[in-house]
């Protein structure tokens, strides 16, 4: 890989991976378009782990008290509302991990092309428009329940289909839980620890399993930079989130499944 491809693509993951875009969709369409070939699983493997870093280090406060939370639940029975929010990332994981799972079995190179894409960047911005627009509470994060949890959860399960979007869908499961729209970008981003930490597990693992000679030293810049520009949009997407809403990134996700359509049409 060339070293403005590399730099290109940690930028994308980076700015695209907690805004309600669709990271893998892009990282698809990026190469696509330019006629780059495929980054490879080190270099995946190095992206997520960049924007794992960055998403720790920028709430790194709350991460500490949800992990405390979740030790001390164990070790002392602590049962308070930091618990149940430490437990309820985690069950909100499961549905990604088992679906995830399943295809993989079936094989996830089915839904990496442009129609699918298309389609899913179109109907889930839709109804990520809907969902923040009709919610009309403020809730906390800390007021949410299991079932809420779990209903999250099986959103991002989905999100796993390239141009659903992983934030977006997240996003919408908490709007249309009554969340304010920081709160449903705060939980959408502590879920993003849990399930980003195991796709990196997951994917070291079949790295290591392909045994394939790796450049440590791109890997390394690639996480750096896919790390600083996560941070970058982080702090921007929340301090925005309030005035522009979501309509901005729903406008911008039909947009792009409507050129989608055009160039590629229905069966692409």
């Amino acid at each position: 890989m060339e070293w403005y491809q590399m730099v290109v693509l940690a930028v994308v993951q980076g700015i695209t991976e907690f805004l309600p875009i669709s990271s893998s969709a892009h990282l698809i369409l990026v190469p696509h378009f330019l006629g780059w070939p495929d980054q490879g699983l080190g270099f995946d493997l190095a992206m997520h782990l960049g924007t794992l870093v960055a998403v720790i280090v920028y709430f790194r406060r709350d991460v500490a008290l949800l992990w405390l939370a979740w030790v001390q639940s164990m070790s002392r029975g602590r049962r308070d509302v930091d618990v149940t929010m430490a437990w309820g990332l985690l069950l909100a994981t499961i549905p990604a991990l088992v679906f995830g799972l399943v295809i993989g079995m079936l094989g996830e190179d089915m839904l990496r092309v442009p129609g699918i894409i298309a389609t899913t960047s179109i109907v889930f911005g839709v109804l990520l428009g809907v969902a923040d627009a009709r919610s009309r509470r403020d809730r906390v994060a800390t007021d949410l329940g299991w079932r809420e949890y779990l209903g999250i959860g099986l959103l991002q399960a989905i999100a796993i289909i390239p141009g659903a979007s992983r934030s977006g869908m997240t996003i919408m499961g908490g709007r249309a839980a009554g969340l304010s729209r920081q709160a449903a970008a705060r939980v959408s981003f502590f879920m993003a620890i849990p399930i980003t930490a195991a796709a990196i597990s997951f994917e070291v693992l079949k790295l290591l399993d392909a045994g394939a000679p790796t450049a440590w030293g791109q890997l390394g810049i690639a996480a750096v930079l896919a790390c600083v520009s996560a941070l970058v949009a982080i702090h921007y997407f929340l301090r925005m989130l309030q005035s522009i809403g979501m309509m901005p990134f729903v406008i911008y996700r039909v947009l792009l499944g409507l050129f989608l359509f055009a160039v590629f049409g229905w069966s692409g």
